[in-house]
């Protein structure tokens, strides 16, 4: 016997329903050090980069909704992975000069912040003056 059209809709609300069961970490870690960088630098990482790449991620309404909460909770881990700006204290001088680099790098290159997350986060772009700030802090000496 062929589903009906009504059928097959309340099969996709069952779904939809049990796959919002399905847990997420969603947490934020204590933050354990922040960057050691002037408060101008400092307020354009937390504008862009802080959703992912730190203890101190926003989770916007959608972040709860499967399956975009797998998703977001993916790119939020694998960020922090990648750079954890929270965990600053624990990289070695060496290791916090080449983040510092790599940032500028990410940003320069139009891969950071991603246009996907920019879609949600207008907030999150980078103006001209905000590049150039990144950009000073990151070729400039250890420290802020």
């Amino acid at each position: 016997m062929k589903p009906t059209v009504n059928q097959i809709g309340v099969a996709l609300v069952v779904a939809f329903v049990a796959i919002q069961l399905v847990p997420v970490d969603r947490s934020n870690p204590p933050v354990e050090s922040d960057v050691p960088a002037p408060e101008p630098v400092r307020a354009v990482l937390k504008r862009a980069c802080y959703d992912c790449h730190s203890n101190e991620s926003v989770w916007p309404w959608y972040s709860h909704v499967a399956p975009v909460s797998w998703l977001i909770a993916r790119d939020v881990h694998e960020g922090r992975e990648e750079l954890n700006y929270s965990l600053w204290n624990k990289l070695s001088e060496q290791k916090q000069a080449k983040a510092k680099k790599d940032t500028w790098e990410e940003i320069s290159e139009g891969e950071m912040p991603p246009a996907i997350y920019l879609v949600m986060h207008g907030d999150a772009h980078l103006s001209l003056a905000d590049r150039a700030l990144v950009r000073e802090w990151s070729q400039s000496g250890h420290g802020p």
